[in-house]
């Protein structure tokens, strides 16, 4: 029995040595277990499409890219990339896509830097190209006056920017185009890479890793690239902080924008003036100043004063009209802006529901006297092409001043 005992001993020992053995580096011909679970892929993406459009809604052009980026689990080493594309037609049919471009992905570090040494040329490129797109659209002539004189100024700007521009930078940018001159091109291989796609639509992305002891596994996604759509425009409001000489031809006395169609129709009192008063911070700098500029619109007390204006707006779009408010305290007062449809022809008409797009009523109490805070009102647009601010007032002697708005995103 100890004969069987110590021979059973021996075998498991050298079995032991013979799986230790193939752990080692040391031992001539032996080397790691294999492993063959394989690899495990992933990626992400990100869009990165640009269009520009007309100021009448034209498409210019329209690039649809997308940056990829592959990865797998780290425990893999010598890893190989292979991407494939195929447009989704229906529930059951897909076409491969023969007409992708494949862009490096080293251009986009390559933009990057050289935005970051150009930035200040590139700001102002970017608002001379805008302001002339928006240029053919402009009907008004004081407008396209204002426009061209705004193109002008910013060309003299550029051309002081460039001129300051140091020598070493512009090295700097001339070296970092060339490198995206030379860059050799995007391949279906490549891990992380830009793909260039015919237009939008629903596609399927698939992924295959290979690791170096060819081991394979794949991975598929689809995903919607949409048609790209102009950008919603900001609407533009006239003299935004009543400050004098704001329009856009450099005349206006704060008011101009503001005034209504009609003193009678409009008038909560029935007639009489309804133009709005003008304050003036005659020492900015010191103790409680206005939010924007000198001037800020007043309304007095007995609230016979109102103020009126119709913006263009985009149908279907979502806003946030900004703009702040101040109270005298000696007696209650409320002060509301109310946004209405453009078919409200007087003031009793502004107090239907049906024309009030939205409303916020703000009052003095708990406010301190003649500070002004800020409120935010938001709207949507409808099936309106236009809507009218109309601002009325109670009670004591209330403040408005800086009115901002941006396209709720």
């Amino acid at each position: 029995m100890k004969k069987y005992l110590f021979n059973l001993k021996y075998i498991a020992l050298g079995i032991f040595v013979f799986l230790s053995s193939c752990l080692s580096d040391d031992l001539p011909d032996v080397g790691d277990i294999v492993d063959l679970t394989g690899p495990t892929p992933s990626f992400n993406f990100n869009e990165i499409t640009t269009s520009q459009f007309t100021c009448d809604e034209a498409l210019i052009f329209a690039d649809y890219e997308i940056y990829f980026e592959a990865g797998t689990n780290l425990s893999v080493n010598g890893t190989q990339y292979e991407w494939s594309f195929a447009e989704i037609i229906n529930d059951t049919e897909e076409i491969p896509v023969s007409d992708i471009e494949y862009i490096n992905s080293q251009r986009i570090v390559l933009v990057a830097s050289i935005e970051a040494l150009n930035a200040d040329v590139i700001a102002l490129e970017e608002d001379i190209e805008e302001l002339e797109l928006k240029l053919p659209c402009e009907t008004d002539q004081a407008k396209r006056n204002a426009i061209l004189a705004e193109i002008d100024a910013l060309e003299i700007a550029l051309q002081a920017t460039k001129d300051a521009v140091p020598e070493e930078t512009l090295a700097s940018i001339a070296d970092l185009e060339n490198q995206i001159s030379n860059l050799p091109v995007g391949t279906i291989n490549d891990q992380n890479v830009i793909v260039a796609f015919p237009g939008p639509g629903t596609y399927k992305i698939a992924l295959t890793v290979t690791d170096n002891n060819g081991w394979s596994n794949a991975i598929d996604e689809n995903i919607t690239i949409t048609e790209a759509i102009p950008t919603i425009p900001v609407p533009e409001i006239g003299e935004p902080s009543f400050e004098a000489n704001s329009l856009p031809d450099g005349t206006g006395d704060g008011r101009d924008s503001w005034r209504v169609p009609s003193n009678t129709a409009w008038s909560p009192l029935g007639g009489g003036t309804t133009v709005i008063q003008i304050n003036t911070d005659t020492s900015p700098g010191e103790g409680a100043d206005l939010p924007d500029g000198v001037k800020a619109a007043k309304f007095p007390a007995g609230g016979a004063r109102v103020a009126y204006q119709e913006i263009e707006v985009t149908p279907g779009a979502e806003y946030v009209l900004t703009y702040y408010s101040a109270f005298e305290v000696t007696q209650f007062a409320d002060l509301t802006v109310s946004i209405l449809k453009p078919t409200t022809s007087n003031y009793t008409e502004s107090l239907l529901e049906d024309n009030i797009i939205a409303s916020r009523t703000d009052n003095n109490i708990d406010r301190v006297d003649n500070i002004f805070r800020q409120h935010a009102l938001s709207f949507e647009a409808g099936e309106n092409e236009s809507v009218i601010i109309f601002v009325t007032n109670s009670g004591d002697e209330s403040r408005l001043d800086f009115f901002q708005i941006l396209v709720k995103q």
